[in-house]
């Protein structure tokens, strides 16, 4: 992140249980939030539902960061939360909120996220434009 400025930040805290009920009593709706690989991975796991809350929160973080939410035509599947090849997570964008990152000119999306007793938290932070020290010409 050297030379680089922090253009947004964003958190988010998700019940798990809430996301486990959304996903067992609307139809559609892990298809409709979550990417074919997240719904691979997650349903891979022990609690799928703490996987898929930590994802939704990482979610609502990349949106509450880049200022927008879920306005300006973006869609859920715009954002994709996987694992890298270190194991730490990776954020993929597409579509409108890879338009919206382009313009605000972010080049690194930094993600944590978390989840335990009942919870899942995400933090995001959007980085890019270049940082000119005081003796730089500008």
């Amino acid at each position: 992140m050297e030379g680089d400025m922090i253009i947004g930040i964003g958190i988010d805290l998700v019940k798990i249980d809430r996301i486990d009920k959304a996903g067992k009593n609307h139809s559609g709706f892990i298809e409709r939030v979550f990417t074919e690989r997240e719904r691979a991975y997650c349903s891979r796991q022990k609690f799928p539902a703490q996987h898929y809350a930590g994802r939704f929160a990482a979610k609502e973080a990349v949106l509450k960061a880049i200022g927008t939410g879920w306005s300006a035509g973006v869609k859920w599947t715009d954002i994709e939360v996987l694992h890298g090849d270190g194991g730490g997570p990776i954020v993929n964008i597409s579509g409108r909120i890879k338009d919206l990152m382009d313009l605000k000119g972010v080049k690194q999306i930094l993600l944590s996220y978390s989840h335990d007793e009942g919870y899942a938290v995400a933090h995001v932070v959007l980085a890019g434009g270049t940082v000119h020290s005081a003796s730089e010409p500008r």
